[in-house]
């Protein structure tokens, strides 16, 4: 046995977990980790932090915790006796740091694009490379539990991280429905020149309206919510998948299929012609009158 294979090495999750950034780029050659805080308008960021720093490892777990803090660090705190014991921290500050370990351990690191993490006076954003492996509407339903990364995740888990039951996400709407504060957004973005990715949005503002159908999914962006109308407008008379695939001008046949036609369809705002046959070569889509 030569030296090489009697030296001991970590597993791919170890080296993003524990490593320097130095030896992860070495495996991961697009790894990049960044944090920006926009609390004043005229200045670019207030704060920053990314993975290529010299002062501090740049890995995965010491990121969490740098970021964790400064994400939680402006969330109200009202005054709670549990036992006679104050407690400091409120489930939205369980939920953010849940939905940082959800962006870190379902990123794609081989992927040519960052994570990148965004502060803002009235949200938060949380953007991983890759898209949602178990389906956005599954993600938002809980009980299955796919992480990208299965190695992370459970390292996240031994330290009292992550949620192996797959509620974490619905958890984190929830707390923010208990908070008063608008729903999150998730939003799986393709195409446009940039490598596929998930953005998470966790508003800071309090709600001052009723559900719209809109959010029946947990929450759709305005854009979403646009190119919903101009599908169901187009829809006003029977159209394939292709000819709405055409009218959009997107390339991705699976982004038409996952992300327009079967959240409209579930919303029942659209309608198969052939409903018993729902892979028929001639099946069309039109606007529901529900």
């Amino acid at each position: 046995m030569n030296d090489e294979e009697d030296t001991l090495k970590p597993t791919a999750a170890g080296l993003l977990m524990f490593g320097t950034e130095l030896r992860i780029t070495r495996e991961y050659p697009e790894y990049f980790l960044d944090y920006r805080e926009h609390m004043e308008p005229n200045i670019r960021w207030t704060d920053r932090i990314y993975s290529q720093e010299p002062e501090w490892s740049g890995n995965v777990y010491d990121f969490f915790n740098r970021v964790s803090a400064k994400l939680v660090l402006d969330l109200k705190k009202p005054f709670k006796l549990v036992n006679q014991v104050r407690v400091d921290e409120t489930p939205m500050h369980d939920a953010v740091r849940e939905a940082l370990v959800n962006c870190l351990v379902n990123t794609d690191f081989y992927q040519p694009w960052s994570v990148i993490i965004e502060k803002y006076p009235d949200k938060i954003t949380l953007a991983n490379p890759g898209t949602i492996i178990a389906g956005k509407n599954q993600m938002l339903k809980g009980g299955i539990s796919q992480p990208r990364n299965k190695g992370l995740f459970k390292m996240f888990n031994l330290l009292g991280y992550g949620e192996h039951a797959g509620s974490g996400v619905p958890d984190i709407f929830q707390a923010w429905k208990d908070a008063g504060l608008d729903a999150p957004i998730v939003e799986e973005k393709f195409g446009g020149g940039e490598p596929d990715r998930t953005v998470l949005t966790l508003p800071l503002s309090f709600t001052t309206s009723s559900t719209t159908s809109g959010e029946v999914s947990g929450g759709v962006s305005d854009e979403a919510h646009d190119t919903f109308e101009r599908v169901l407008e187009f829809c006003d008379i029977p159209r394939t998948k292709k000819e709405i695939q055409e009218y959009l001008q997107i390339k991705s046949e699976r982004y038409i299929r996952e992300k327009i036609i079967t959240p409209l369809i579930e919303d029942r705002r659209l309608k198969r012609t052939i409903p018993d046959k729902p892979n028929s070569p001639k099946q069309k889509y039109v606007k529901s009158n529900i």
